[in-house]
């Protein structure tokens, strides 16, 4: 089916739209989501006076959720569950809280040289990230207003997180070298060879030309 002159679009138009569906809200759920799933598994580490207390966390971060931020770059706000169970063990009794913690972070789609595209992340404050906590019993519930619990848990976490983003293999997965995809994928996007020779093409077009024009050459 021929194509219509109207169907042809820019360079810089195609580059826009080329940009929506390769940096598209699922593909950058999926880059998150290499870090889902993964446990949290902090201490035991002494604190206080003497580093007598013990403290550990553990837990596990969950699926995360996005949609787009509008502006001229293609960027996503992105929230990241994590779910977080953190202890002080004071050697008499052992203090246990329940925390559920949302990081958000906002992914932004950058070009590269060398046709390449590079999602950055900006890592959350301690002061972006929200924590609901659960104490285990009314001790441990007035420890936690005298200790800060969620100001400690939102400092831990957005450290973790600031850390986690910035290792080498999430690193790599946010690098998309389009080039190379491209020389990957060409030998089954681009025209296969025909098996039918060119003069084949030629002679069927000379035979029915001869037998169009028959008188003609009957007259010579």
């Amino acid at each position: 089916m021929p194509i219509e002159e109207s169907e042809f679009v820019s360079y810089q138009q195609w580059g826009l739209d080329f940009f929506a569906e390769a940096v598209s809200q699922s593909r950058i759920l999926g880059a998150v989501n290499n870090i889902a799933g993964q446990p949290i598994n902090f201490g035991p580490m002494g604190v206080g006076p003497g580093k007598i207390a013990k403290v550990k966390a553990y837990g596990e971060i969950g699926a995360a959720t996005a949609h787009p931020v509008d502006g001229p770059q293609i960027s996503y706000h992105v929230e990241l569950p994590v779910s977080l169970t953190f202890e002080v063990d004071l050697q008499v009794e052992t203090h246990v809280f329940h925390a559920e913690l949302l990081v958000p972070l906002t992914l932004t789609a950058r070009a590269l040289d060398q046709v390449k595209i590079f999602i950055t992340i900006d890592p959350p404050r301690a002061s972006d990230i929200q924590v609901k906590v659960q104490a285990e019993g009314i001790r441990a519930s007035i420890m936690q207003r005298v200790v800060n619990v969620e100001g400690e848990l939102r400092r831990f976490v957005a450290k973790y997180v600031a850390r986690e983003t910035s290792k080498p293999h999430i690193e790599e997965a946010r690098l998309i070298d389009v080039s190379a995809a491209i020389d990957r994928a060409w030998g089954s996007i681009a025209p296969k060879p025909s098996k039918t020779k060119v003069t084949d093409d030629f002679n069927e077009a000379l035979e029915q030309e001869i037998r169009e024009n028959e008188d003609t050459f009957l007259e010579m």
